[in-house]
């Protein structure tokens, strides 16, 4: 029998169960961030709530210890966690992307100054390299990403190159620079389109990854400050109150829920574009 409906028209590695699991999910989440306001039953920051209520009625998730309504939080706290993460990811791909093509491209002395560097950001564990940034440029929201940032741009630059050392002296890209290509023209036609499949699989699935920095660094002190409904720092301070469980299990929660999502739909967008991989779920299938 034919399939139908949406899901049947999709190609085969997104019909998977963790495929449409991870997008629902995904979904899910960012309709929560752009209708927060809506959702949320109480203010995220009023404090007229009994203090570390129960979750029950009128407060499904509970309350902290200064009365605040958790699951308001929550739903607030994506309109913070998630654009920052899609922010950081974005700004480390083009960072990443751009530096590690340059050294791949041009080689010689691009190449020696940039991987250098990346291997400098390698030679520290990132969380460590993260904690010492954000510690140096102040605790805020702001620096813990452009903290994370300096640590996660190294990995795009290695890809990258690897990427573009494969693929810089095929046929297609030496034709093109003798009938007088540019270099940027060459770099953005002919190698960008062979590199961004790759890249694509690692930004979806760093998404996780940098969403535990940011909120490991605003656990740590380092990010967000109150009375800011940002996922890790409600961690932080359920750690206060470890007999209330509610305190920091829900915010525990929402970030494990949207790193699940991420990589369930990275491993999908890579088994999709890996020719191989997906025929070999095509026959299964079948």
């Amino acid at each position: 029998m034919e399939r139908r409906g949406v899901v049947g028209r999709l190609p085969e590695a997104w019909r998977r169960p963790l495929a449409i699991a991870g997008g629902t999910i995904a979904l899910a989440w960012l309709v929560v961030a752009l209708a927060a306001p809506l959702l949320a039953p109480h203010d995220p920051l009023a404090q007229d709530l009994p203090r570390l209520a129960e979750p029950g009625p009128g407060h499904w998730f509970g309350t902290d210890q200064l009365g605040r309504d958790i699951l308001s939080r929550i739903l607030y706290g994506a309109r913070v966690s998630l654009p920052l993460t899609l922010l950081l990811v974005v700004l480390s791909v083009l960072i990443g992307g751009l530096l590690g093509a340059v050294a791949g491209y041009f080689g010689r002395w691009a190449d020696e100054a940039i991987m250098r560097t990346a291997d400098l950001v390698f030679a520290f564990p990132t969380i460590i390299l993260a904690m010492v940034v954000a510690a140096a440029l102040g605790a805020s929201l702001g620096n813990a990403v452009l903290a994370v940032l300096v640590v996660a741009w190294a990995s795009y630059a290695r890809v990258s190159r690897g990427l573009v050392l494969g693929v810089r002296n095929q046929e297609y890209v030496l034709s093109g620079r003798l009938l007088g290509f540019s270099t940027w023209r060459s770099l953005r036609v002919d190698v960008l389109p062979n590199v961004t499949g790759p890249i694509l699989v690692l930004a979806t699935l760093d998404m996780g990854t940098a969403l535990l920095l940011l909120s490991g660094l605003s656990f740590l002190g380092l990010g967000a400050k109150p009375p800011s409904a940002e996922w890790g720092a409600m961690v932080a301070s359920g750690v206060e109150v470890f007999d209330s469980w509610w305190v920091a299990t829900f915010p525990g929660l929402a970030i494990l829920t949207v790193v699940l999502a991420f990589n369930f739909l990275g491993d999908t967008l890579r088994d999709a574009l890996d020719p191989r991989t997906a025929r070999a779920i095509k026959e299964r299938a079948l």
